[in-house]
This record gives structure tokens, C-alpha cells and sequence, in this order.
């Protein structure tokens, strides 16, 4: 029966691996903050936490008088994962979104935690081993082997034009750096024409390179840079 019990965890960690890799690698695609690593760890400890929730209200149910809630403990993930995507709202600056992950990490650290308080050992291993490979190997591998927009970086930019600069010529020679854009905007001034933008490139391109890059283009009087990761 230990042995039934145990496969069954595996499998349940495994599928709930799986399809917060799918949930999470859609959102990435897609540029949003909650990315692959997140949501495998939400999957994961919440998978976790609600198996040790309902595993627990048979094993320990005969040693109390009042039969035990298996759900009780699955709503406290809820208000948790409440708390994160709290965090998706109220953690930016300029436009950016970072400490998911971590809040992310809080959140499975609870779960394992619990886990090895009600005894259950071998289900804590193994949610640490899933939550592992989910932060450390599956990022590298799909680094290596997946899609191109998940070896971009996105870098805030700022150039100060001369107003003389044909603009649609210049979009051309940035992008020729093998540079992507997004979200430009334009704003003629007095002296000189700003534009800002969200520059991608490959996440081994130094954003000092890219500074440098931008900086020798014609026309160009003034380069600002920001990664944003």
C-alpha cells in the first residue's frame, strides 16, 4: 500500500510538472510575467500540499473525535496564490515585474515544510527534486534546445535623435544588428526627436555591447539603457 501511495504521488507531481511547464512556457512565449519556472513551482507545491491535505485526513482521522477536512488546507494554497498574483499587480516599476519567482519559492518552501511536519517524508523529497528541475534544468534545456524567444532579454532604451534622422532608415539599421523592437514611441522635443523602445536580443549579448551598438548609429546624439531582467 506504501508503495501504491508513493507512485501515485509521483505521478501526481509528475502531471502537475507537466502542465505547469505547458501553462507556464505559453505565458514566456508571450512575454508575461509569470513565466515557465513560476507556475511549475505553484503547480508543483500546490499539488503537493493538497495531496499531504487529503493523505493526512485518513491516516490521522482515527486519532481524533471529529472526522478532518481534507480541504481545508488546498484553500490556504488558494489564499496564497492570492497573495502572488497580488504580487503580479503591485510589484512594478517601470513597467516591470520581478520577485515571482521568489514569492513563487515562499510558497513551496510552505508546502515542503508542511509536508515533513505531518510526516510525509518521501512526498517532501520528491517535491523538492520536481521543484529543482524545474528552476535549474528545465530553463537550461529549453535555453539550449527550445523556442528563440526564450534566449531573449529585454532592454529599455532611450535615443536622442537628431532631427534631421530618417526614422524608418534607422528602425532598418537596428534591427540589421539583429536587435528586435517593440513598443516604440516617439516624441519630438526642441533640439532633438526622443525615441523609446523595448530592445530583444540574445540573453548572452552584454547590454554594454548593445549601448555601444545603438551609440554608433548616425544621427544618434544620446544612448540610455536598462535591462529589465
Amino acid at each position: 500500500m506504501i508503495e501504491i501511495s508513493l507512485l501515485s504521488t509521483l505521478l501526481k507531481l509528475s502531471l502537475a510538472s507537466i502542465f505547469g511547464i505547458v501553462i507556464g512556457l505559453d505565458r514566456e512565449l508571450k512575454g508575461k510575467p509569470l513565466g515557465l519556472k513560476t507556475c511549475l513551482i505553484v503547480s508543483v507545491a500546490a499539488c503537493l500540499l493538497t495531496v499531504v491535505s487529503y493523505e493526512s485526513a485518513f491516516i490521522y482521522s482515527k486519532e481524533y473525535s471529529r472526522p478532518m477536512d481534507p480541504g481545508r488546507l488546498p484553500s490556504y494554497v488558494i489564499s496564497g496564490i492570492g497573495f502572488l498574483g497580488a504580487g503580479v499587480i503591485l510589484r512594478r516599476s517601470n513597467e516591470s515585474i520581478s520577485g515571482l519567482t521568489t514569492a513563487s519559492l515562499v510558497l513551496a518552501s510552505a508546502g515542503i515544510g508542511i509536508a515533513i511536519g505531518a510526516g510525509f517524508y518521501l512526498e517532501a523529497i520528491m517535491g523538492v527534486a520536481f521543484i529543482f528541475i524545474g528552476i535549474r534544468i528545465i530553463p537550461y534545456l529549453f535555453g539550449k534546445l527550445g523556442p528563440k524567444k526564450l534566449t531573449e532579454k529585454e532592454i529599455r532604451v532611450r535615443l536622442y535623435l537628431e532631427k534631421s534622422t530618417e526614422l524608418t532608415k534607422l528602425m532598418k539599421q537596428i534591427k540589421g544588428k539583429e536587435l528586435g523592437i517593440k513598443r516604440l514611441k516617439l516624441k519630438e522635443e526642441k533640439n532633438d526627436i526622443v525615441l523609446s523602445s523595448i530592445v530583444t536580443t540574445n540573453k548572452k549579448i552584454y547590454t554594454t555591447d548593445v549601448y555601444y551598438v545603438l551609440k554608433s548609429l548616425p544621427g544618434v546624439i544620446q544612448v540610455e539603457v536598462e535591462n529589465l531582467e
